[in-house]
């Protein structure tokens, strides 16, 4: 395949425009403004967004999650505490998240730290889930090498033999990302992209206007 087609040249974002008065002061109420406009707009999993950590060595490493909450305390997601992303975060608390939304020429980053949710909260979500989905994160020792993907097939299928479903187990659950940081980014014409930061100083948001 020639590089032309795989790389393109581009299109230009024509979508809309952000500007410092017509964004709300919190950037919570923003985010969940932008959100809604992505499920109208037929977005697919609009709540997906890149959780980017690093370890102790500062090898970075990102992959997609859930957003599952998002309230004035932070944004919550649930994962494996033993996985890369839980024993990174153990040793550094400092977290990214991205959303992206192509179809309106947005993203929206967060940076922030992370802790882990309390134990009562996590046991609500898990046994909210799918059975199958609470089975899969029962069995799975996330991000370990295994021998082949018949390894997890009988460690789920005996389980689900078993015909009681798992409780929560003790390396799983939430986190929740304590934002410090919030860019929007709404794509315009000749890539003069409009970015408003918002960082909290002594308790408060200010707001302001980064260079694309």
């Amino acid at each position: 395949m020639k590089k032309e087609r795989l790389f393109g040249k581009g299109r230009e974002y024509l979508s809309g425009e952000l500007l410092e008065h017509n964004v709300n002061q919190d950037p919570l109420l923003q985010f969940m403004k932008w959100l809604e406009d992505a499920v109208i707009a037929g977005v697919p999993d609009p709540s997906a967004m890149a959780l980017a950590t690093a370890g102790a060595d500062g090898k970075p490493s990102v992959r997609m999650v859930l957003l599952k909450d998002a309230t004035a305390m932070g944004f919550t997601f649930f994962t494996n505490y033993q996985s890369r992303k839980g024993t990174e975060l153990s040793v550094n608390p400092h977290a990214a998240l991205l959303f992206y939304w192509p179809l309106l020429d947005r993203q929206v980053r967060v940076e922030g730290l992370a802790e882990q949710i309390d134990g009562e909260a996590s046991d609500s979500f898990f046994s909210s889930r799918p059975v199958g989905s609470r089975i899969a994160s029962f069995i799975s020792p996330q991000s370990a090498v295994i021998p082949g993907r018949d390894y997890l097939e009988e460690r789920f299928t005996k389980v689900l033999d078993d015909k009681k479903p798992p409780e929560r187990p003790p390396h799983w659950g939430g986190y929740i990302l304590k934002p410090l940081t919030y860019e929007f980014w709404q794509g315009r014409e000749n890539r003069l992209n409009d970015r408003i930061q918002y960082v909290q100083v002594d308790d408060k948001w200010e707001i302001r206007r980064l260079a694309p």
